[in-house]
Order: structure tokens, then sequence, then C-alpha cells
């Protein structure tokens, strides 16, 4: 709480950055039980404005889409945090143990991840969900995955400029086996790092599930899920049905932009010097 309030006296945006954030926590914890209408139930009501009975109207069956864009929340939430969790969890263990250990297995593991940052990250996460099976878990293994040097290179970074610093080799003389000089005396200088990239992270994780659901893989209709909403509604722009596309864009482009805010007041609050 108290690097809350400190991240909040950032700036206005920062504080409304973060009270979007606790929302969409809020509205994944308890969307599905306080929303108007189930999400999948369908009505003769097809493709109605908004009006008082549908605050964001309904799509082409005649759901409720301001049902669907609250429930969805959760399923888009859900996934970023489980991704970048597995990946930060991961890639940091991965590459603390290689600057640890160096030499050859430390070369070859920076090469292969040298190699998968060549890759356009969302072009990989495509074909890993087409390998893996089009599911939700493929999703948050693929997202997972193509995030790992990200983390693999903070830690090696910072493990490998601190290994022959004198607190380390102390702990060494001392009898710490090298695990527990990795995890108990390096690893928590990580911390900062891995933080803010954590924080930056989300709302890419974010956008990468509802890209991917766009296009046909991993979430599918009629899950409610904003990327999915966006593909069932973009074609009806043409034809005036604009509420089907635009309140899911709205709430997938405020919960990125909110993601982007924090992390990057994460990244002041953690090195000064980018302070303007």
């Amino acid at each position: 709480m108290p690097v809350l309030a400190v991240l909040a006296r950032q700036g206005r945006s920062t504080a409304f950055a973060l009270a979007v954030v606790a929302l969409l926590l809020v509205l994944a914890a308890i969307g599905p039980w306080i929303v108007p209408y189930p999400p999948l139930a369908t009505s003769p009501l097809v493709l109605a404005p908004p009006s008082l009975a549908h605050p964001f109207g309904t799509d082409h069956v005649g759901r409720d889409i301001f049902s669907r864009v609250i429930v969805a929340t959760r399923l888009d939430i859900a996934i970023a945090v489980s991704a970048v969790s597995l990946s930060a969890v991961a890639g940091t263990a991965l590459g603390a143990v290689s600057g640890y250990a160096g030499g050859l297995g430390d070369r070859v593991l920076s090469r292969l991840i040298d190699v998968m940052m060549a890759f356009p990250l969302f072009i990989a996460a495509m074909a890993l969900v087409a390998v893996f099976g089009n599911s939700v878990k493929s999703v948050v293994l693929a997202t997972a995955i193509i995030n790992v040097p990200f983390y693999f290179r903070l830690a090696r970074a910072e493990v490998a400029a601190r290994r022959g610093i004198g607190y380390v080799e102390a702990a060494t003389i001392n009898g710490a086996t090298p695990l527990a000089v990795i995890f108990v005396f390096l690893l928590p200088n990580c911390l900062p790092s891995v933080i803010v990239q954590i924080s930056l992270n989300l709302g890419w994780a974010v956008l990468n599930t509802s890209g991917l659901a766009f296009i046909g893989l991993g979430v599918a209709p009629p899950t409610p899920e904003w990327g999915v909403m966006i593909q069932e509604g973009a074609g009806l722009m043409l034809s005036g049905e604009w509420w089907v596309v635009t309140f899911p864009g709205l709430a997938l482009v405020l919960s990125v932009f909110c993601f982007s805010l924090i992390g990057d007041a994460v990244r002041d609050l953690v090195d000064p010097r980018r302070r303007r």
C-alpha cells in the first residue's frame, strides 16, 4: 500500500491509471455476478443501439455487450497475469543461474535468447499457439515463452555484474552453495528491474491475447473476450452498428494504456534519473 501511495503521488495520470486498474481487478473478481444479463444469453433484440436497458447495445445475436465486456475482463486479466508471472519466474531464474555460472552454458543460452528475440513477438506467439493447439492454455504458454527473453537478459546482466562483488565472495567462503548465493544474495538485486518489466509487460500481454483472439487463435467465440468481440463487430461498422466494436475496443485501449502508464511510473520510481 505505501508503494501505491507513492505511485499515486507521481501525477494525475498515474493516479488515474491506478484507479482504472483497480476497477479492472474488481470487475475481474466480481464481474460475472453483477452483470445485468448472462453474457451468452441471446435475445430477439438484435443489433440494438445503446439504451437504458442495454447501455452498450446488443450484438448480432442479441447478446448484451455491456455484460460481455464486463465478464471478459476476468479472462483477459487472468491470461495476462498468468503469462507474465510464468515468464518472470522462469526467465529471471534462468538468467540468474546463467549469469552466475558463465562459461559455455551461458554463451549457448544467450545465443538462444538472441534467436528468440529476433522473431517478431506477435508472429512468434501465433506460431506457438498453432503448435500447442487452439486453447486458452496455449495463449498463456505462448505469451509466457515470448516474454522469457526480457527477464532472462535483465537477470543475467544484474547477476553477472555482481557475482565478483565482496559480499558474494564472503558468502561463498562461508560455505554457501551456488544456488544459495544466486537466490539469497544476488537475485534480490534483480527484483526492482524485474518489477518494472512486469508492469510494462502486463499491458502488452492483454493486447497480445486480444490480438490472437481477433485472428481466431486462442480464445474462440462465443466466449466473452475483448478481441473476440472486436472481431465480431469489425464488419458491422460499415453498416452503422458502431457500438458492437467500439465498447470492447475502448475497454482494451483503456486497460493497455493504464498498464503502460503504471509501468512508466514504476520505472521512474525505481530509477529517479529517468524523471523529467
